[in-house]
């Protein structure tokens, strides 16, 4: 043959492994949730694609029989057709034994060469660009091409099973979906900017629902705002002022010896039609939804949903009152400022960059947020900063108290009667060590 009939031989056999590729790579590739998307669009070839990937044995067998086959037929033609030429060209300057050598290395870089650039790398890097479009694409075709090598790639198939029972390898694909693998497509969409850095935030804290208990996003006992069944309609009155709030506990004496609760619309519709406060009474108060302080966010919500609460009292294994929280304080939780009322006193204030003044009770879950800090030491332990200044002092903490964990020091500003109302936090720009802890209690 001439030498424009190998050229053209050689480009047939390269085009054909390059489809191969191509097609090996995208069918793999194809995600499930975009093929399935097209399937509902009514693309029949997309569901096509997903039959192909729920019995991919034939497929990858018919592929490799193809890509070998070409690859082997290649080698031999274009070692024949294209070592003459090059052992002429050698000639022309050396004549010696390794002359033929020579020739044959040429011819076979050269054609090994066009294989792994035109057959292999770049149609494998084209299918990784739009692995469900090119899928897509080639499923009718490459139907075809396993139903031509069926009978070869049924035997191979056969050899292949045999070997995996006799080495107890499971080859089964699991396709479920993880926290990881979602978490994984968030960031991905953030860094793409399909994801604003806002929604990114809130789908992550839907998720954290789960892992998050009651006592990160409740009240705490010491802020709870509730009625006695002797309280005064002044007091009342001065109360319904003072803290705008929807709902107010009633207790009988003290906090732990819970009544029920009351809404302050009928309180007020009581005013309004100048009824007397002097005695609350079974007309106004009603039942309070009671839970240990060991539910998650999440278990929360499904109670609430159940009971049509939105208003729950928090109690410990002691059956001390701990706080109350409400499915607002859920949705402040997944939503942030967003849903914080202005008026409210913010618990995490950026001073600059690398310094911040947090509240003590702020919860672990948002202090991470706001130092980009992926884990606190034995953060099961604790629930608040508070919390953290506290086992890792391993003593009631005093102003001036500090600890250092990551490249942020933590130092306690203002206590209160044992509370820890404020901490400066501050990010060290240099470090001598990866991590110490410190106590410097002022005497």
């Amino acid at each position: 043959m001439s030498l424009f009939q190998n050229i053209v031989i050689m480009a047939l056999l390269i085009i054909g492994a390059g489809f191969l590729s191509l097609t090996e790579i995208a069918l793999a590739g194809a995600r499930k949730v975009k093929l399935k998307i097209l399937a509902e669009t009514g693309d029949d070839r997309a569901q096509k694609v997903l039959d192909l990937q729920e019995n991919s044995a034939d497929f990858f067998a018919a592929s490799q029989i193809g890509l070998n086959a070409v690859a082997i037929l290649g080698g031999i033609l274009g070692e024949g057709a294209f070592r003459p030429y090059f052992l002429s060209l050698v000639s022309g300057f050396y004549t010696g034994p390794w002359a033929d050598t020579i020739s044959f290395s040429l011819s076979f870089t050269l054609v090994t060469s066009l294989f792994i650039l035109f057959a292999d790398l770049m149609p494998k890097r084209l299918a990784m660009i739009a692995p469900e479009k090119i899928a897509v694409a080639v499923i009718n075709p490459i139907q075809i091409f396993i139903i031509v090598c069926k009978p070869l790639a049924w035997f191979i198939n056969m050899i292949a099973n045999l070997l995996f029972r006799l080495f107890k390898v499971n080859t089964t694909r699991d396709d479920n979906i993880t926290f990881d693998d979602i978490s994984a497509v968030m960031d991905a969409g953030a860094q793409a900017g399909v994801l604003q850095k806002q929604e990114h935030h809130f789908i992550e804290n839907v998720f954290e629902l789960e892992e998050r208990n009651v006592p990160s996003s409740m009240t705490t006992r010491e802020n709870v705002v509730f009625f006695t069944l002797k309280e005064s309609e002044e007091s009342i009155r001065q109360k319904l002022a003072e803290y705008p709030y929807s709902k107010f506990l009633v207790c009988n004496n003290n906090i732990d010896d819970v009544i029920g609760y009351v809404d302050s619309k009928d309180i007020l519709v009581r005013i309004l039609n100048n009824q007397s406060l002097l005695q609350l009474n079974e007309n106004t108060i009603r039942n309070v939804l009671t839970i240990p302080d060991t539910l998650t966010l999440s278990e929360l919500l499904d109670r609430f949903r159940s009971t049509k609460e939105k208003f729950a009292v928090v109690i410990n294994e002691y059956a001390l009152v701990v706080g109350v929280i409400t499915l607002s304080d859920i949705m402040i939780t997944v939503m942030g400022d967003w849903v914080t009322p202005i008026e409210e006193e913010q618990q995490i204030i950026k001073r600059d960059n690398n310094s911040w003044l947090i509240d003590g009770s702020t919860p672990i879950e948002d202090l991470k947020h706001a130092l980009a800090l992926d884990e606190m030491p034995e953060e099961e332990n604790y629930e608040t900063l508070a919390g953290f200044m506290m086992y890792k002092l391993r003593k009631i903490p005093r102003p001036a108290d500090t600890v250092i964990f990551d490249a942020y020091k933590f130092e306690v500003v203002d206590v209160d009667h044992f509370k820890i109302d404020q901490l400066l936090v501050t990010r060290l720009l240099e470090r001598s060590e990866p991590e110490t802890d410190q106590s410097e209690a002022t005497e």
